[in-house]
């Protein structure tokens, strides 16, 4: 591998910079699950618990296609690094927090950094590396997955015991100031200005399709009126037609319309989509039933989706080898039998299923995932034009972020409805049981003839969960039928090895 590009660019460094800013991400969404019972428990926010993924996955998907588009303008240094700083602010904000409603607000800020980072590191893993050692790239970058696996629960599980669980969120400091540092010093480009206009319309309506989605999925199943649950859904459905109409005038518009023309790229991004809202509820519920049901304390519930990080990698890797021979719809097929089958596995297991039988069911889907997210990557970068890459690479990440942030809300709901039913028909027992109940640490203080009923109650609310997550991945699979005629993707650079 060449040292340095044409631009200038000191390659090993921004990717080492590259690498570090999606261990951070990873490191994030690990240590919060691991550490959400206890949060819940001290901050007694169990109805809030999934506005504190959701809102964090929104400001993701509000905000992914804007860096892009001021990427392509500005370059990627100036935006990744602005996303990197902003992201360590909302993390210092969060280990401040004191209440569930000081958290949330925190996450606002951490998902408007959190939005440049995703998308922006595989843009600059595409800027920097030719499609032939993309992949291979792609791969190392998702190993960051796995080591974050093995680091997160272990840390994370060490602060909430020994300290505190507000010093869960520190951990991203010096890793993102490392990492910004690098990427000013070393990441060189050669931006060509546009003199065309920055399409604030499209941004706003953007933003106001996705928050009205947001809340009006939130709302439903829980205490509001239907008025403020339907209202937010009819103004996003309005603000997308009226988004799409503005799209068709915009000489640079923030979602470029012609990319679906494009079928492969369509398909494979709704699949992902859906793939995604699957992966939020595996990894947010998955620590939650290891500590609720199974009383393992926050360290050894963590490190149940180690598995899933570690065949995270191997997956990865396999995409880019299977991408030369067979055709996209071909591997996201396959990749959705995993899912599949471990989503099957994880609806039958018993209340009282062993951990090791988990740590098998998190490795199926740590390699499903592994295929599916990479090959969706690739494709989306291989089907566009040179000059499409950036925002490709953006609505792709904007997919997933927007598939994350609807699913969490529903897997909310469903848990909620759940939960509420359950407590209504077991007399004597109360929301505040269920939320001492879901940390290790203060079930024992419940009266012991209302434990196992709590337990079974949440062990109802995730088998429904994962129940909806199945029915998620069979449409995936059934969506993706319809690219069986996409062709291979033939590469079209020759790379010398260095």
């Amino acid at each position: 591998m060449s040292q340095e590009n044409k631009a200038g660019t000191k390659v090993g460094p921004v990717t080492a910079a590259v690498f570090m800013s999606t261990f951070m991400t990873a490191v994030e969404g690990t240590i919060v699950s691991t550490a959400m019972p206890t949060i819940v428990s001290d901050l007694h926010g169990l109805s809030l618990m999934n506005w504190v993924f959701s809102i964090y996955m929104l400001m993701c998907a509000v905000t992914t296609p804007i860096y892009g588009k001021l990427s392509d303008r500005f370059g990627r240094r100036p935006l990744i690094t602005t996303g990197l700083l902003v992201f360590v602010v909302g993390s210092l904000l969060c280990g401040l927090s004191r209440s569930m409603l000081q958290l949330i607000a925190a996450r606002v800020v951490q998902g408007l950094g959190a939005g440049a980072i995703q998308p922006l590191t595989f843009t600059i893993l595409a800027d920097i590396f030719p499609i032939e050692k993309r992949a291979k790239m792609i791969g190392f970058n998702s190993s960051a997955w796995g080591v974050a696996s093995i680091v997160a629960p272990l840390l994370g599980g060490f602060l909430v015991q020994q300290l505190s669980w507000h010093w869960v969120f520190a951990v991203n400091v010096p890793i993102g100031l490392i990492a910004a540092i690098l990427i000013q010093v070393f990441l060189k480009e050669e931006v060509q200005s546009r003199k065309s206009p920055i399409d604030y319309w499209g941004i706003a309506l953007l933003t106001l399709c996705l928050v009205g989605l947001m809340l009006g999925l939130q709302n439903l199943g829980g205490s509001v009126s239907a008025l403020a649950s339907v209202l937010p859904l009819v103004l996003a459905v309005i603000a997308g037609v009226i988004l799409i109409v503005v799209e068709r005038r915009q000489a640079d518009p923030i979602l470029p319309l012609k990319l679906f023309s494009n079928r492969t790229f369509v398909i494979q991004n709704v699949v992902v989509l859906l793939i995604s809202g699957f992966l939020m509820g595996f990894e947010t519920y998955l620590p939650i039933r290891m500590q609720s049901i199974l009383g393992f304390n926050p360290t050894i519930a963590g490190f149940a989706l180690t598995p899933s990080s570690i065949l995270w990698l191997l997956g990865s890797f396999m995409a880019g080898k299977l991408l030369i021979r067979h055709p996209p719809h071909w591997i996201t097929s396959l990749s959705l039998g995993f899912l599949i089958v471990g989503c099957v596995a994880s609806i039958l297991v018993p209340i009282n299923t062993a951990y090791a039988v988990f740590l098998a069911i998190s490795a199926v889907f740590g390699y499903g995932f592994g295929l599916a997210i990479t090959i969706s990557t690739m494709t989306s970068q291989s089907v566009v034009s040179a000059d499409e890459v950036g925002t490709a690479t953006s609505f792709n990440t904007l997919a997933r972020s927007l598939g994350q942030t609807l699913m969490i809300s529903l897997f909310g709901i469903v848990m909620n409805v759940v939960m509420a039913q359950g407590v209504s028909r077991t007399p004597g027992l109360t929301a505040d049981m269920m939320d001492r109940m879901l940390n290790p640490q203060t079930a024992g203080q419940l009266p012991a003839e209302y434990l196992q009923p709590a337990r079974a109650i949440v062990y109802d609310g995730l088998r429904w969960i994962f129940i909806v997550g199945l029915i998620t991945l069979l449409a995936g699979l059934v969506i993706n039928l319809f690219d069986r005629k996409s062709n291979r993707l033939l590469m079209q650079t020759k790379v010398s090895e260095a």
